[in-house]
């Protein structure tokens, strides 16, 4: 049975230091897919901006620094509250982006009650495909 986990909820596109503007965003989850998370950005306008990346990698960038490349996160404080800065590079550009700590870390939660770490490989079905593959 396919499961989603979504929710909705404002980044903040860190323009400098002193500068942030509201970006509403969604995260998503779906057993389908289920190593990956997926992040839209712009969800009211015209054309949405989508990114797809590691559920590990939001994990335990909630703890510690982690990733390179296209996508990086890392936990720190701003204004006094925990946040999760998610750093994406593309051919367009780059971005900063701030999210509520609390709020991705009770997604995550969400998350990882549908699909415990380590299980992943089961809801793929892979095993099942195999058994009928042999059996022909």
């Amino acid at each position: 049975m396919r499961t989603v986990v979504e929710r909705e909820l404002e980044l903040k596109l860190v323009l400098s230091p002193q500068r942030r503007i509201p970006v509403p965003a969604r995260l998503g989850y779906v057993t389908d897919d289920p190593y990956a998370v997926h992040v839209t950005f712009h969800i009211d306008s015209a054309h949405p901006v989508h990114w797809t990346f590691a559920r590990d990698l939001l994990v335990e960038g909630v703890f510690r620094p982690c990733g390179r490349g296209d996508v990086r996160v890392w936990p720190a404080k701003a204004e006094g509250r925990g946040v999760v800065l998610v750093a994406l590079s593309s051919p367009d550009g780059d971005a900063l982006l701030e999210a509520p700590a609390a709020q991705v870390s009770a997604w995550l939660e969400r998350t990882l009650r549908v699909v415990p770490p380590g299980t992943e490989g089961e809801q793929l079905g892979l095993d099942d495909e195999l058994d009928q593959l042999l059996a022909q």
